[in-house]
């Protein structure tokens, strides 16, 4: 009987060995930043839109290089920067694939459409 209690505690302390190494490899993010926050913060700051757009780009190619997920927002974020540049033709892409990337935020890609429409209207 004893003999059985301590293959039953080495077993034991194999398997509580295992879950604590497999802890350890960190959590697994479901999107990937790439300094995104970083960038919307000096948005707000009022910062250097060209030099804001050139460390997006970069960090959207890191995420592709990775097969990574871009967070939401992020290109939402490049769109507002690309309209503040006067480059309306990637301020639309990047507005269009926010949204195929998010539906939930069509409603409000399609209001920063349509007030870009206007503003070319006037």
């Amino acid at each position: 009987m004893e003999k059985s209690f301590k293959a039953w505690r080495l077993a034991a302390s194999g398997a509580l060995a295992c879950l604590a190494l497999a802890g350890c490899t960190g959590p697994k993010t479901l999107y990937q930043w790439e300094g995104y926050q970083p960038q919307v913060y000096q948005y707000f700051k009022g910062e250097s839109p060209e030099a804001q757009v050139e460390a997006l780009e970069a960090g959207l190619q890191k995420i592709k290089a990775r097969n990574g997920s871009v967070p939401p927002g992020y290109h939402a974020q490049l769109g507002l920067l690309y309209s503040g540049l006067g480059k309306d033709d990637q301020m639309v892409q990047q507005f269009q694939t926010e949204k195929a990337l998010f539906p939930e935020s069509a409603t409000y890609m399609d209001f920063l459409l349509n007030n870009a429409k206007q503003g070319d209207a006037q």
